[in-house]
């Protein structure tokens, strides 16, 4: 492999005396390839993904992330952004390019009385739920701590929360955005509201979003946890959560999953979150919790950031990952027997199979009041390949992909796109549906010439 070395997208090298004069002028860090923390710092959570860029620009704010979109602009470098570096494609990477890294930008300021929060563009979920929870407050985000603000809500972003107060992005009161032109501005619903709703979903299009400010709801202790099932009883179990769930109340979330427990054994789980009134949540759960019956019932009250922390066990840092789902319309009894099957061919007791339920808040707003188009897609099914032998990558790989085409003919086109190592334009423009046009337009009036190219990418109206 020839040595690393920031290059422009032609292949140009940029020369070194230009990368100091660029690294005089921030407050943060350039770490480059022949520095000591440059290993470390080009290492995300997915051991998969790896990349060696020419720079890595360690922002400590607006200035820098501005600094470096316009150094890379004047040079025409391939950027990547990252903020959490959680997601699992691995886009917060490049090779020989800028990665214009927000993970030391981590500041989480509330506002308890307005119940407003803001949030720095590369604080983790653990970071904004330590800070909120000190008020009683919560933001609905995803379900495992280290995952990035930034990148979760950009794709929509669903959690704990989202049956009950919706996707994060629907949260959002505004944006602090740094533009491809190098420029700053606030999105909202009142001042550039056409950027405002490309970003409610839109992915890393039209901008580095340095900060975000959320809407917060008061939620302290929430009643949730784990049930655990033989993988036997995998057929029952489902189909008892699909009714079950049709008319829980949005206050309970619960996703089912196919998995391997840590002592071996398959199983099939329940993961459970209720954040409403304790005891009225006791009550709801009871049928839950008394069928099968489990042979784990691990459900009981805890303070909400011990929720979101649950399930950071099973995605730790340094494991290969490969994701794909797709969303499909209904449950059926054939659905839930393909799911089964396909799990049954899992060669990692780390991979897993989800069936998440997004009925409730998400479908109450408009598919055209914010670029997430899959308003109407309640099921997520998930096929989350793990490892840790990388020998074994293509194995695994297989397995995810094979059960991904298994699952098209019941598929309604719709994607979760946060939630794919891979996702072609065909996936992406689909996931958008009618939104995609309009996606495009405002490509072409914010980026182009697709500087932001490293994401869920969306062509600018015109482009080929």
């Amino acid at each position: 492999m020839a040595a690393t070395e920031l290059q422009c997208r032609s292949g140009a090298r940029i020369d070194p005396g230009l990368i100091s004069e660029f690294a005089k002028g921030l407050a943060g860090l350039a770490i480059r390839p022949e520095d000591k923390s440059y290993d470390h710092a080009r290492r995300i959570w997915n051991a998969a993904i790896d990349r060696h860029p020419g720079l890595i620009v360690r922002c400590v704010g607006a200035a820098d992330t501005i600094h470096a979109v316009k150094f890379a602009k004047a040079n025409d470098i391939l950027v990547a952004v990252r903020g959490g570096g959680h997601n699992v494609a691995g886009r917060a990477l490049c090779d020989n390019g800028i990665v214009i890294d927000l993970s030391s930008m981590r500041a989480v300021i509330v506002d308890p009385e307005s119940r407003v929060v803001r949030v720095q563009g590369g604080a983790t979920l653990g970071d904004l739920d330590r800070e909120t929870h000190l008020h009683g407050l919560a933001v609905p985000v995803g379900v495992v701590s280290k995952t990035g603000v930034a990148g979760l809500t950009l794709g929509g972003g669903v959690g704990w929360l989202v049956r009950k107060y919706g996707l994060s992005c629907d949260n959002v009161i505004s944006f602090e955005v740094v533009t491809a032109e190098g420029e700053i501005v606030v999105a909202s619903a009142e001042s550039y509201p056409d950027l405002y709703w490309a970003l409610r979903g839109g992915g890393g299009n039209f901008g580095v979003v340095t900060s975000f400010t959320f809407r917060a709801y008061p939620i302290s202790t929430v009643l949730g946890g784990v049930l655990v099932h033989p993988r036997d009883k995998a057929g029952e179990v489902l189909r008892f959560h699909r009714d079950f769930m049709a008319s829980a109340p949005e206050e309970l979330t619960a996703y089912a999953a196919l998995v391997t427990t840590p002592d071996g054994m398959p199983a099939t789980v329940i993961i459970a979150c209720w954040c409403g009134d304790i005891a009225e949540g006791e009550r709801f759960l009871a049928p839950m919790r008394a069928f099968g019956p489990p042979l784990l019932d691990a459900i009981q009250p805890m303070p909400f950031p011990t929720m979101q922390m649950l399930l950071d066990g099973e995605f730790p840092e340094g494991t290969y990952n490969h994701w794909k789902a797709t969303f499909v319309p209904k449950l059926t009894d054939e659905v839930i027997d393909l799911l089964i099957e396909h799990a049954s061919r899992m060669r990692s007791p780390m991979s897993s199979c989800l069936v998440e339920f997004y009925g409730g808040a998400p479908g109450r707003v408009s598919s055209k009041e914010a670029a997430f188009a899959q308003r109407a897609s309640e099921y997520n099914i998930g096929m989350t390949a793990q490892w840790t032998d990388p020998a074994e990558s293509e194995m695994h790989r297989a397995w995810a992909r094979e059960m991904y085409d298994a699952f098209e003919p019941h598929s309604n086109g719709m994607h979760l796109l946060n939630f794919q190592s891979e996702a072609g334009d065909d996936v992406t423009r689909a996931s958008f549906g009618a939104n995609y046009a309009r996606l495009s337009e405002l490509k072409q009036k914010y980026d182009p010439t697709n500087f932001f190219s490293l994401n869920q990418n969306i062509k600018a109206a015109g482009s080929t």
